[in-house]
């Protein structure tokens, strides 16, 4: 029996086949754009995603020869937070606003005067972030009222491929919370947020756990992406809930890592925790009855990127960070602030920016790499502080993914500045992976998720942390710490400077 996993990102839509011990057999993606129609906005047809789903589909059985009769189920992920209205025929009414639009600050902050801010984090687990989706809601209805007054669907952007699949209106749990619309302990719809939103009950779907069936495959989606009718759609999960699943991040103790672009610490919590001032995502995990907290930061990897095509773009990564192994910890009193494009964990502030402090002549280049390093592993390790503080027990493994995860010289800085093991898997495939294994549980292949991921995912690689360097990094992640309170009226002048 194989498992499909679909993977609806911001920028192409992926399909993965395994079979049932977990082995990738065949990978497809199909790329497409996104519009920025106005500053700040961000935009996405979904017909983008129904025609990279059939693509991808089509293109992985025909590599794999794999007969469609023996695809024993397909899970679903993607970009989380989108908004998709559909009318009562479940037609769009307008693209997609998706994560990464940042026009509904007025939103965020009304929801926050309606409901109390203190209180709406205590029951969704968040503030009101631009990103979110019910801000966005809130949004077409002051500023699009013909759109929706015709509205009568909510969905997210995976669940529109799950729409089309098997003609039925259905999220994930773990995708539901990241709408901000749940309430987080009782893992359903809240009836006193959409009441006091003034958004319809019957516009929100039923909602699933991860592994759980959803629906069944139309003979017009079979025509169109070469299953068979009939295969059971899973649940699946919002893209961070796959990944972790993907690298087999499912229980408390083991942290996921992501180091790409922006930077995610996942962690798997037995209950769902909340930090006070909402300062981490609290969601619903796509493994049934669990939870998990999530810091994110905007430039991680990308802090790395920006600094190398900057001022060194003709050296491959390789060449510019070898050096930066023989500056000791701390780059000799030199600090990175890795704000290039914002914060969200621990500053949910769009205005902070980047900075080096503690340059003199002595530093060199090599010192400005390993401080970037630097202050990239102190950003990450906001998140973990945070996790610690509002109750998570002992981290006793980061299971680290993403591209700045090559890097032995990153991985072993982080595993000095969190003070704990940090492993590789052999899981490459992300989400995509995580809504297959997801799809084999619910299909039976399994017996439960942390099952699949105890037999499909393996640590390949070790880096403990150095007793020394973690004495060092403990003496100067405070000072880390002060920079952004310190700089905080110079960035919002600085902003308003230009």
């Amino acid at each position: 029996m194989y498992f499909l996993g679909i993977d609806s990102s911001t920028t192409a839509t992926k399909a993965l086949l395994m079979d049932s011990a977990g082995q990738v057999l065949a990978a497809a993606a199909t790329e497409y754009p996104f519009e920025t129609p106005r500053p700040l906005w961000s935009e996405q047809h979904p017909d983008l995603w129904w025609d990279g789903a059939q693509k991808s589909i089509c293109a992985v059985m025909q590599r794999s020869g794999v007969d469609p009769a023996q695809i024993g189920g397909v899970g679903l992920t993607g970009q989380m937070h989108g908004l998709v209205l559909l009318d009562a025929a479940g037609e769009v009414l307008r693209p997609a606003i998706l994560w990464n639009d940042q026009r509904t600050q007025a939103q965020c902050d009304e929801i926050h005067r309606r409901i109390g801010k203190e209180k709406f984090i205590q029951i969704t687990g968040n503030v009101a972030l631009t990103g979110f989706t019910a801000p966005k809601i809130l949004w077409v209805k002051e500023n699009e009222p013909e759109v929706y007054a015709r509205a009568a669907h909510v969905l997210l952007p995976k669940d529109y491929v799950r729409l089309k699949l098997t003609g039925t209106y259905a999220m994930d749990k773990a995708d539901g919370a990241g709408t901000v619309l749940m309430d987080l302990r009782k893992r359903d719809w809240s009836d006193e947020i959409l009441a006091a939103l003034e958004i319809p009950r019957a516009w929100m779907p039923p909602t699933y756990e991860g592994p759980r069936i959803t629906g069944f495959l139309t003979a017009e989606a079979a025509r169109a992406t070469g299953l068979k009718t009939g295969t059971p759609v899973m649940a699946g999960g919002g893209d961070q809930a796959a990944q972790a699943v993907g690298v087999g991040a499912v229980c408390e103790g083991i942290v996921a890592l992501t180091l790409g672009t922006s930077g995610v610490v996942f962690a798997t919590t037995d209950g769902p925790f909340i930090e006070p001032e909402g300062r981490l995502h609290a969601f619903c995990h796509s493994v049934p009855d669990k939870w998990h907290m999530m810091g994110v930061m905007l430039s991680a990897a990308g802090s790395l990127r920006w600094y190398r095509d900057t001022f060194a773009p003709l050296h491959s990564y390789d060449e510019l960070l070898g050096p930066a192994a023989n500056i000791p910890a701390g780059s000799d009193g030199l600090f990175f602030l890795p704000y290039l494009t914002g914060e969200r964990t621990p500053h949910p502030d769009p205005l902070a920016r980047g900075a080096f402090v503690g340059l003199t002549v002595r530093h060199k280049m090599t010192h400005m790499t390993r401080a970037v390093l630097e202050g990239v592993a102190f950003g990450l390790r906001d998140s973990f502080e945070l996790m610690k503080s509002a109750g998570l027990g002992e981290i006793t493994q980061v299971r680290v993914s993403g591209g700045g995860a090559k890097s032995p010289l990153w991985r072993q800085i982080l595993a000095d500045v969190f003070g704990c093991e940090l492993v590789t898997v052999n899981t490459t495939e992300g989400a995509a992976y995580g809504a297959a294994l997801l799809a084999a549980v619910g299909a039976g292949a399994y017996s439960s998720v942390e099952a699949a991921c105890e037999a499909a995912v393996q640590v390949t690689g070790s880096t403990l942390p150095s007793p020394e360097q973690v004495k060092a990094y403990d003496k100067i992640y405070p000072l880390y710490r002060e920079l952004y309170p310190a700089l905080t009226s110079s960035f919002k002048r600085i902003h308003e400077l230009r």
